[in-house]
């Protein structure tokens, strides 16, 4: 059940807001928890088993992990109990997502040597990496004291398991919703006004411009080795740029507005990351609910930056391996985290991760981050190191060629446009439309311009939402 389906937002999502507004305040929690596990259950299916199984193994261990329930015990074995619970969550991950492509390096390596060995093909439950270190934050924040475990099983389903969070985050650290967990909603309806902009920006990001740009990328990746052309190779990464932001911040958006309508402020996912002029700038602004959790939970354990600069770069080097295996079982995902982990170990190596302080450096260091960023895409949306080298290596030779027939079939005047919008956005100094702009409570000409056209915008991307012209979130796969 997407966001972006008529089924959420004709049936599932009305329903549980007008439970949320009508029923007791007391009740929210109960009702977000049951949604979320209905939410998950119609995509899911059976995996919701195993997600109820995590929620089990999490929710016992809390409450002995926290310091004040182990005064007269050994400190060693909340660690040995905490190393537990996490080599289980992680476990979890491993084996479904990770078991088909461990055995298949396998296999090769043994068909090279004139063996055989058996390839395991697991389906992939939604959103599992999302709540295995939704799980890891939870525990890790108790046992260090920074948050007391949830008695309330209700309360720890809402946060685990808040469906507009669930399938592809933003990753909530425990932390962060701890103390919203167990609040009475005292402004419900201001709550609904106040997040269902942000919902609407995020459905038209979605909709209009994601799903529009989509055919057109899936052309261009499609096209085989031999007809590949600078034209082909440069638009399709272009335009894979743009879908994935649109796609990915619109989904963040949906899910921090479905949020704020149900009483929760959800973090910030994205924050202009395509106007950065380094790459480090570029991991600030992009996925910033990732890298939070990378940073407290992996980096700064590991010792970040404080142990010199060969274990600087060694912790670098190990956040972005995991960075990209995160996101999928691939080595294409693998080589997209070694990219840029290399990337921010030369700007760390050269100085150059500071911002310039000269205008005109500064645009030209904006232009070559956001073509590094292009080139990284390439690696990540490619299904194998072999097209993701072909397409880099005509995007760096021009050549004569260009656009073949199936690309431009899927290039339209319509998506042309959007094309040419969607770059024009990213050359303004600040978005002409953003959520804090909508939420905002000051009344003017350029806010009432802004929320007219949010809503002819809204109006025609549930029309493409009721004619079917929608796709999965592009995260939804990871």
């Amino acid at each position: 059940m997407s966001f972006v389906s008529p089924l959420f937002l004709w049936y599932f999502m009305p329903a549980v807001l007008l439970a949320v507004l009508v029923c007791p305040r007391s009740w929210r929690n109960g009702i977000v928890a049951a949604g979320s596990l209905i939410f998950y259950a119609t995509g899911a299916g059976a995996f919701t088993l195993l997600l109820l199984a995590c929620m089990v193994v999490n929710f016992a261990a809390g409450p002995r992990l926290q310091p004040d329930e182990w005064d007269m015990r050994p400190d060693q074995q909340r660690r040995w109990l905490l190393i537990g619970v996490i080599a289980f969550d992680l476990s979890i991950l491993v084996v479904w997502k990770y078991a088909g492509f461990a055995t298949e390096q396998i296999a090769w390596f043994t068909q090279q040597l004139g063996g055989d060995f058996p390839i395991v093909q697991l389906a992939l439950p939604i959103g599992i990496s999302f709540f295995t270190f939704h799980h890891i934050s939870y525990v890790v924040d108790i046992y260090r004291g920074e948050r007391q475990a949830l008695r309330n099983p209700v309360s720890f389903a809402t946060y685990i398991a808040m469906f507009p969070q669930l399938a592809a985050g933003p990753i909530v650290r425990y932390r962060e919703i701890a103390d919203q967990l167990p609040q009475q909603r005292l402004h419900r309806l201001d709550d609904v006004a106040a997040g269902f902009p942000r919902f609407a920006l995020g459905l038209c990001k979605k909709a209009i411009i994601a799903d529009s740009l989509a055919p057109m990328v899936d052309a261009c990746f499609a096209t085989p080795s031999d007809e590949m052309t600078f034209a082909v190779a440069w638009l399709g990464a272009i335009a894979y740029t743009l879908q994935l932001y649109f796609d990915f911040s619109g989904y963040s958006d949906m899910a921090i507005g479905l949020g704020r309508m149900l009483g929760f402020r959800l973090p910030e996912n994205f924050a202009r990351p395509y106007s950065s002029v380094t790459i480090t700038e570029f991991w600030r602004r992009w996925h910033m609910s990732l890298s939070r959790w990378f940073r407290d939970y992996v980096y700064i354990p590991l010792g970040g930056n404080r142990g010199g600069i060969g274990k600087t770069y060694r912790n670098l080097c190990i956040v972005f391996v995991l960075t990209g295996l995160w996101h999928g079982a691939n080595w294409t995902f693998l080589m997209w985290g070694v990219y840029h982990g290399a990337l921010l170990i030369i700007e760390r190596a050269f100085g150059w991760e500071q911002t310039p302080e000269r205008p005109g450096k500064r645009a030209g260091r904006r232009v070559l981050t956001l073509v590094l960023v292009i080139f990284g895409w390439v690696l990540f949306r490619s299904p194998d190191l072999g097209q993701a080298l072909t397409m880099i290596g005509h995007m760096l030779l021009p050549d004569f060629g260009g656009l073949t027939d199936v690309v431009e079939s899927a290039l339209t005047n319509q998506r042309l446009v959007l094309l040419l919008a969607a770059l024009a956005v990213f050359a303004l100094p600040a978005h002409p439309v953003t959520g804090p702009m909508l939420e905002s409570s000051r009344t003017n000409s350029a806010t009432v311009l802004r929320v007219g056209v949010m809503t002819v915008g809204l109006f025609y991307a549930a029309v493409l939402v009721a004619t079917g012209t929608f796709s999965p979130f592009l995260y939804y796969q990871f």
